[in-house]
């Protein structure tokens, strides 16, 4: 006996929004319905799946050095808001971002610094 299971709502909007972001090739509207489906069934596995395609999408539009720099500066505001940035750190260690110059050095990538 073989039971069929009703898709849901979320399974609906998901398949509808896959089909945008990798048949329709329209990455603004693919964003935005991820983001509705994430909104309106947040407990749904579609909205983990949402999650996962909005994370392709930024990796393929925005670039990799552009992603690192606003990530490090998004922790780094997060560690001055919970007051860990210099926290009792010696003189010359601090992690503010006046040494961002420094943090943010290139020679450790691949691609030499282009991005």
């Amino acid at each position: 006996m073989r039971t069929e299971t009703e898709p849901t709502e979320a399974s609906r909007q998901y398949a509808a929004v896959y089909a945008a972001h990798y048949i329709g090739h329209d990455l603004p509207l693919a964003l935005q319905l991820y983001r509705q489906l994430m909104a309106s069934h947040p407990s749904a596995r579609e909205a983990g799946y949402a999650w996962m395609q909005v994370q392709n999408i930024v990796n393929a539009v925005v670039p990799k050095q552009e992603l690192l720099d606003a990530q490090i500066k998004l922790v780094l505001a997060h560690f001055e808001h919970d007051g860990l940035l210099d926290a009792g750190r010696p003189p010359g260690t601090q992690l503010s971002e006046e040494n961002d110059e420094v943090q943010g050095e290139d020679h450790w990538r691949d691609d030499g610094g282009k991005g």
